[in-house]
């Protein structure tokens, strides 16, 4: 496929889609009644939806206005889906979009040992280089799960950059960074001059932090509303960062009926909306640029 040039504008404020890349048996809220020792016999799903993501991404930067940039997105891939579909990750390559990790058996990293944590990191960020041919230098801990240590540990296996940092209090498994909350316009902070953290975009408003960053809130808050914080995040800072996941468009999906209600709820909600209020989202801010997180960390200054 050929990819148009990347044309950015200066002046133009910026959209960082990101895409964790994991299936449907592989999610959090599904872990007490989908064992790890299951994922080989459940379907995998996550090529299809992906290439659909992938495929709006071109669409969209097709219809967009003349001299506008391409949609580039950042996949942060699970290393157990790197192994199963290597193919899939070297599409993402290909077709211009960053490939970053997002561990390899999905653990949250707050868990984890910090020896076992690196080896995750080690493991999962040495597969994707050896698939694509590219240097991996991003990571996303599945659920948000970070602390100081975590990201130290992170750091230390060589990653230049994490976007693991929800400031969204009231979620149980979203961790903490002493360092990481933003107070200029920047949407990323350096922890080290050779370190960065990009965290989730949320809204401020009267003093509360609102989940605006994208996935089930994305999925659930109208979406129209939806767009119009987006763009008051828009009028304070340069950048707005966004995330969703391929099952998230995917409203087929094998159903897990034991799943408490809260839990069925959280996943499942408008899975049949999602898709067209991404391409929503894509066609109103048009006159946005759509770059990578490791592209975006290039465009700021010093």
């Amino acid at each position: 496929m050929v990819h148009k040039t990347i044309f950015e504008t200066p002046s133009a404020k910026s959209i960082l889609i990101t895409v964790d890349v994991e299936d449907w048996f592989q999610v959090e809220n599904l872990k007490g009644h989908v064992a790890f020792s299951d994922w080989p016999s459940h379907e995998l799903r996550v090529e299809r939806n992906t290439n659909n993501l992938l495929d709006l991404f071109d669409s969209a930067a097709g219809d967009a206005p003349a001299g506008r940039p391409t949609v580039q997105a950042t996949f942060f891939v699970l290393g157990w889906i790197a192994e199963k579909l290597p193919h899939l990750v070297q599409q993402i390559a290909a077709r211009g979009h960053e490939v970053a990790s997002h561990g390899f058996e999905h653990h949250l990293c707050s868990s984890q040992s910090r020896d076992a944590l690196a080896s995750d990191l080690n493991r999962s960020r040495q597969l994707l280089e050896d698939i694509t041919g590219r240097e991996v230098v991003g990571y996303r801990a599945p659920s948000f799960s970070i602390n100081d240590d975590v990201l130290t540990t992170i750091k230390a296996a060589g990653y230049r950059y994490d976007s693991s940092y929800n400031s969204f209090a009231m979620h149980d498994r979203y961790g903490r960074c002493s360092a990481c909350r933003i107070n200029g316009r920047a949407a990323a902070v350096a922890l080290d001059h050779a370190f960065h953290e990009i965290p989730v975009s949320n809204l401020s408003l009267a003093g509360r932090t609102l989940p605006w960053g994208g996935g089930g809130y994305f999925r659930l808050i109208p979406s129209m509303l939806f767009r119009m914080g987006i763009r008051k995040i828009l009028q304070t800072k340069e950048a707005y960062v966004f995330y969703l996941h391929p099952w998230e468009i995917d409203p087929g999906q094998p159903r897990i009926t034991t799943l408490p209600w809260s839990y069925r709820f959280r996943h499942y909600v408008n899975l049949n909306k999602t898709y067209d209020r991404l391409k929503a989202l894509l066609r109103h801010f048009a006159d946005c640029n759509f770059v990578t997180c490791h592209r975006y960390l290039e465009m700021l200054p010093g």
